[in-house]
C-alpha cells in the first residue's frame, strides 16, 4: 500500500520537464512530472522516503515551491488516476470520527486500494480536507470478477444498424460519428482474472473506464467496516453510515473535466465537455441524444432512462399531430354547432328560465347566460373526440411495444441481456446485511446469508400498509374538503354573478359561477396536491427503509409502487371526481341530493347546459400545466440559484489555484433515488395524457413541448450542477413498465366513460338519429332539459332575490329525462333517458372491445424482441463458446509442450552431473 499524505511533511523529490502549453500557448507553464522514491519496509511494504532536512538538488524543486496543476484527475504522480474521493473537516467531535475515518481507511488499505489526502491548507476553505482513492489493477480485476463486469474480447464483425432511408432528411437531426460512438462494437464476456489473455487487454491502467472503476471501488467503500481488527461491531459498515454520520461529508467520483472546455491533460477523456456541447444545451434541442456516450459516461441506469425518455417523447409528436387535428377540426366545426346556436339565441336561450343551481344564494337565470361555455366545450367535445379517444388508445400500445423493441436492442448493445440473473442477487443492500443479524443455508449457493425472519417481516410490513393506507384516507379527505369548498362557494359566485350578460358587462361574459368555482377549486386542490406531495416523499422512503429490502432493485420496487399508489390518488382525484361524479346525483327540483344529507345545505353540483367535459378540461390543465411549471422551476432555476456563486467561483478561478475534487465538491450531490423522481414524474404526465385525454385533446401537445425542455433540463443539471453520479447498471425501466401497462389499460375504460357519460356525445346521437326531425339537431337543446313547476319547489330551495323578468314565469328548466308536471309519470325518467343509458353501455362495450382487440393484435403482430437482435445474440454466443474453446485448447497444448520440453533437460542434467562425479571420482 502506497500512500501520500499532505504536501508539507513528506519529502516529494519532483523531477521539472519545461514543454510548451498547449493551451495557453504562452510558452512559460511547465508540465511537471513527480518522482516518488519509495523503500520496502521490513514487512516489504512501500513507503514514502521522508528526509530530515529538504534539499535543494540540481533539476529538482521542492513541493511547496511548485504550483502544480490541480484541474487533474490522477495522484500527485500523475499516473494514477482518482477513482473516488471522500471530503471530510474536523469538528467538535475529531477524536471520535478521526477513530472512525482512521480504521476505516485502514481496511481500505487492507483491501488494496491506495490512498492519498489533501490538506485542509490546500483548499480554498482552508477546512476540509479531500480523501482520493485510487485502485490498482489487481483490485479491479478481482472485484471485476466478483461483479462479473463484461469486457471486450473480440472486435464485432456484425455491421450496426443503420438508417438508409432518407438520410438526407435526417442529417440535421444527426450528430457526429465519434460522439454517437464513442468506441468501437466489441463481442464481450464476463471478465476472469486467470484469463487476462483471452481479453483485448492493451493498457490496464484504462482497460476499465471511469465509470466501471467507481463502480466497483464504491462496492468496495459500502462494504469495508470501520471497527478495528477483532471486534465484532457488524452494524459500523460502509460509507453511508459514515456520510450520516457525518465522519466524512461527502463522497463522490470525478467528473473527467470542466463542462465549458476540455481538458489540459491529453489523456482525460474529456466526455463531460462533449456531453455539454451536443447534449445539454437548450439548442440541441432538434438533436438525436448521445446515448452510448451518455451510458459510458455515467453508467446504464441513467442511460437507459435518458432513451426512455427520449422515445417517450418521440412518440408524443404523433400523438400531437392527432390531438392538434382533432381540435383543429372542433375549430372549424364551430359554425355548425347548432346547440351552442340555440342557446346563444335571444328568443330560444334568452327565453329559457333556468331553475335556480343551488339553495337561497342563487337566483333563477337564463340559458342564454351560458352561450360562452357552450361554444368554448364544443372545441374538446365534438365528433372528432370519439375518434381521437380511440386512437390514444392504440397508440399507447404502439408507444409500449416499440419501446420493448428499442429496450430489447440497448440490452443486447450495452451487454445487458444477463444482467439480472447474474447480477441482482449479488448486489445485496449493506442496510439488509447489517441489520439482518439472523443466518441460514442459501439452498442454491450453500452459503450462509442474512435473511428477515417473518416475526419480524409481518410487523414491518403492516406497519407500511397502515402508513399508506392513512395518507391515502388524508387525501381523499382534502378531496372531500375541496368538493365542500366548490359547493360552498358556488353560491357565493352566483350571488355576485347573478346575471353575467346584464350586470358585469366587462368581464361577465367569460366569468360564470362554474367557471370561477371550478378555476379557484383546481387551484386550492394544486395547491394541497404540493403540499401533501412534500410530506408523503419523506414518508414513503422512511417506511421502504423500515420493511429492509434485500436488493437495490427490490428497494426501489417497493417504494415505485408506494410513491405512485399515492400520487395516482393524489393527482387524478379530483379528475375522477369532476369526470365520474360532478353532475351525476344531483336529483330534481322536487328531491335534490345533498353531499352530506339534508341537514348539510351542500347541495350536489349540477353540469352546465353544454356538459361537464369543459370542467374536466379546466382541472386538467391547471392541475397538468401546474405541475409541468412547478416541476421545470425545481429542476432548473433552484439548482442554479443554489450553485450560482459556487460555479461563478469555480469558473473565475485559475484551475492551478481550484482543483478539480474541489470543483465538483461545491456540486450537488445526486442521490440513489434520482432517478425515481424524474421517472415519476414523466409517469405521472403519462396518466394525464391517457386516462383524460379525450377530454383535452391538446394535452400530448403540452407534454411534448415539456418534454423537449425537460430532457435539455435533466441533461444541462447532469452535465453542470450535479457531482457524477456513481455508475449503475439497469436492464430496463423496472417496476414502471407494469405501471405504465397498467395506465395504458385502464386509459381504455376512462376515455370510454368519459365519452359515454361526461361527454354530451352520446345524448346528441340518440337524438340526430331517434328523436330529431329531418336528421338534425335542430331542438336538441329544448328536448335535453325537462320542466318542472315552480310552485312546487320547496321554500329552502327557493332564492332569496327575484329579478324583474321573473315575475311572469310559472315553471323552470332543469338538465334531465322526466316527464313535465302534470303527466300521470309526472317528473319520472322518460324512455328516452333509458334509451341514452342503453346508447351509453353499448358504445362503453363496443369501444373497449375495439380498442382491446386492436392493442391484443397490435401487441401480437410485433415482437419483443428485433429478429436482427436475436441473430446478433446469437452469433456472440457461438463466438464465445468457440473462442473459449480454441483458447482452452490452445492453453492446455502450452501446458502440454511445457512440460514435454521440461522432462528432457532435465534428464540430460542429470547424465551430466553423473559425468562430473565419476571424473573427479578418477
Amino acid at each position: 500500500m502506497r500512500r501520500i499524505t499532505g504536501k508539507a511533511k513528506d519529502e516529494t523529490l519532483i523531477e521539472l520537464q519545461s514543454a510548451t502549453d498547449s493551451q495557453t500557448g504562452d510558452g512559460l507553464a511547465v508540465l511537471t512530472a513527480f518522482r516518488i522514491n519509495l523503500h520496502s519496509d521490513e514487512n516489504g511494504e512501500n513507503d514514502v522516503n521522508s528526509l530530515s532536512e529538504r534539499t535543494a538538488l540540481p533539476g529538482h524543486i521542492e513541493t511547496d515551491k511548485l504550483q502544480p496543476n490541480k484541474d487533474t484527475v490522477f495522484f500527485r504522480d500523475g499516473v494514477r488516476r482518482i477513482d473516488f474521493v471522500l471530503s471530510y473537516v474536523d469538528d467538535k467531535d475529531g477524536e471520535k470520527k478521526q477513530e472512525r475515518r482512521r480504521a476505516f481507511e485502514a481496511n481500505l488499505e487492507k483491501e488494496g486500494l491506495e490512498l492519498e489526502t489533501e490538506d485542509k491548507s490546500d483548499s480554498k476553505d482552508q477546512k476540509t480536507y479531500f480523501l482520493k482513492i485510487h485502485a490498482p489493477w489487481n483490485v479491479l480485476a478481482r472485484y471485476a470478477e466478483i461483479l462479473k463486469v463484461k469486457v471486450p474480447f473480440k472486435k464485432s464483425d456484425v455491421p450496426p444498424v443503420q438508417d438508409v432511408t432518407l438520410k438526407w432528411l435526417s442529417h440535421p437531426f444527426r450528430l457526429p460519428e465519434h460522439i454517437m460512438r464513442p468506441q468501437p462494437d466489441y463481442f464481450t464476456y464476463p471478465f476472469q482474472n486467470n484469463k487476462t489473455d483471452f481479453f483485448l487487454i492493451t493498457n490496464k491502467d484504462t482497460f476499465f473506464p471511469p465509470s466501471t472503476r467507481n463502480r466497483i471501488v464504491y462496492y468496495i467503500l459500502s462494504r469495508r467496516p470501520y471497527y478495528k481488527e477483532g471486534q465484532t461491531e457488524k452494524d459500523k459498515t460502509g460509507i453511508k453510515r459514515l456520510l450520516s454520520n457525518g465522519t466524512y461529508t461527502a463522497a463522490f467520483p470525478l467528473h473527467d473535466c470542466r463542462y465549458w472546455k476540455t481538458a489540459r491533460n491529453t489523456k482525460c477523456e474529456s466526455e463531460r465537455n462533449n456531453l455539454y456541447k451536443h447534449w445539454a444545451r437548450f439548442l440541441c434541442f432538434y438533436k438525436e441524444q448521445p446515448l452510448n456516450l451518455i451510458r459510458k459516461y455515467y453508467g446504464e441506469k441513467i442511460g437507459i432512462y435518458f432513451a426512455w425518455l427520449g422515445f417517450y417523447t418521440e412518440m408524443l409528436f404523433f400523438a400531437a399531430v392527432m390531438g392538434v387535428i382533432c381540435f383543429t377540426y372542433g375549430v372549424f366545426s364551430y359554425d355548425d354547432n347548432m346547440s351552442s346556436h340555440e342557446i346563444c339565441d335571444v328568443n330560444i336561450g334568452g327565453s329559457i328560465v333556468m331553475c335556480p343551481l343551488c339553495d337561497k344564494k342563487c337566483p333563477f337565470w337564463k340559458l342564454n347566460s351560458t352561450c360562452l361555455s357552450s361554444w368554448q366545450s364544443h372545441l374538446f367535445d365534438n365528433e372528432g373526440t370519439v375518434f381521437f379517444a380511440i386512437f390514444m388508445g392504440i397508440w399507447v400500445t404502439l408507444f409500449l411495444e416499440f419501446w420493448k423493441r428499442r429496450q430489447a436492442r440497448l440490452e443486447y448493445e450495452w451487454d445487458l441481456v444477463d444482467f439480472e440473473e447474474e447480477q441482482h442477487e449479488l448486489q445485496t443492500r449493506p442496510e439488509f446485511e447489517i441489520q439482518c443479524t439472523n443466518k441460514r443455508l442459501n439452498k442454491i449457493t450453500k452459503e450462509m446469508e442474512a435473511y428477515l425472519p417473518v416475526t419480524s417481516k409481518c410487523p414491518r410490513f403492516c406497519l407500511s400498509a397502515a402508513t399508506v393506507i392513512l395518507w391515502i384516507s388524508l387525501i381523499v379527505a382534502c378531496i372531500i374538503g375541496v368538493i365542500a369548498y366548490r359547493l360552498a362557494v358556488y353560491a357565493a359566485f352566483a350571488s355576485i354573478i347573478k346575471d353575467p350578460l346584464r350586470k358585469i358587462q366587462l368581464v361577465g361574459r367569460f366569468i360564470t359561477p362554474q367557471l370561477a368555482t371550478s378555476v379557484t377549486a383546481s387551484c386550492i386542490n394544486f395547491v394541497i396536491i404540493m403540499i401533501l406531495n412534500f410530506f408523503y416523499e419523506r414518508v414513503a422512503v422512511w417506511i421502504t427503509d423500515m420493511e429492509i429490502p434485500k436488493t437495490h432493485v427490490e428497494y426501489e420496487n417497493r417504494l415505485t409502487m408506494k410513491m405512485f399508489l399515492f400520487q395516482f390518488v393524489n393527482y387524478y382525484s379530483s379528475c375522477f371526481y369532476v369526470a365520474f361524479f360532478k353532475g351525476k346525483f344531483v336529483g330534481f327540483p322536487g328531491d335534490y341530493t345533498y353531499m352530506f344529507g339534508k341537514w348539510s345545505n351542500l347541495r350536489n353540483e349540477e353540469c352546465d347546459p353544454g356538459g361537464c367535459l369543459i370542467e374536466l378540461t379546466t382541472q386538467l390543465v391547471i392541475v397538468m400545466s401546474g405541475k409541468q411549471l412547478w416541476g421545470n422551476i425545481q429542476e432548473a432555476l433552484l439548482p442554479l440559484i443554489r450553485n450560482w456563486w459556487s460555479s461563478r467561483k469555480g469558473r473565475h478561478h485559475h484551475e492551478n489555484h481550484f482543483s478539480r475534487w474541489e470543483q465538483d465538491h461545491v456540486l450537488l450531490n445526486f442521490s440513489q433515488l434520482g432517478l425515481f423522481y424524474e421517472y415519476l414524474e414523466m409517469v405521472v404526465q403519462f396518466g394525464f395524457i391517457t386516462l383524460f385525454v379525450a377530454s383535452f385533446p391538446l394535452a400530448p401537445l403540452l407534454a411534448l413541448f415539456n418534454n423537449i425542455l425537460e430532457i435539455r433540463v435533466d441533461a444541462w443539471k447532469f452535465t453542470t450542477q450535479f457531482r457524477r453520479p456513481i455508475a449503475s447498471k439497469a436492464r430496463n425501466i423496472g417496476a414502471w413498465q407494469e405501471i405504465l401497462n397498467g395506465v395504458a389499460i385502464l386509459s381504455v375504460v376512462t376515455n370510454a366513460f368519459i365519452m359515454a357519460f361526461t361527454s354530451d356525445m352520446i345524448p346528441r346521437m340518440v337524438f340526430l338519429y331517434a328523436y330529431g326531425k329531418d336528421a338534425s339537431m335542430r331542438g336538441y337543446v329544448n328536448n335535453s332539459l325537462s320542466i318542472y313547476n315552480i310552485s312546487q319547489i320547496r321554500e329552502r330551495n327557493m332564492p332569496e332575490e327575484r329579478d324583474d323578468w321573473f315575475d311572469n314565469s310559472t315553471t323552470c328548466r332543469y338538465r334531465d329525462y322526466r316527464y313535465p308536471p302534470g303527466h300521470q309519470k309526472e317528473y319520472t325518467h322518460t324512455m328516452q333517458y333509458w334509451h341514452i343509458l342503453a346508447a351509453k353501455m353499448a358504445f362503453i362495450i363496443i369501444m373497449e372491445h375495439v380498442v382491446f382487440v386492436v392493442k391484443f393484435f397490435v401487441a401480437w403482430m410485433i415482437p419483443d424482441i428485433p429478429s436482427g437482435v436475436k441473430a446478433r445474440f446469437k452469433r456472440e454466443r457461438y463466438l464465445i463458446q468457440e473462442d473459449l474453446h480454441n483458447y482452452e485448447v490452445k492453453r492446455v497444448k502450452l501446458e502440454l509442450s511445457a512440460s514435454f520440453i521440461t522432462e528432457p533437460q532435465s534428464e540430460v542434467s542429470l547424465m551430466t552431473d553423473k559425468h562430473e562425479v565419476l571424473s573427479e571420482c578418477l
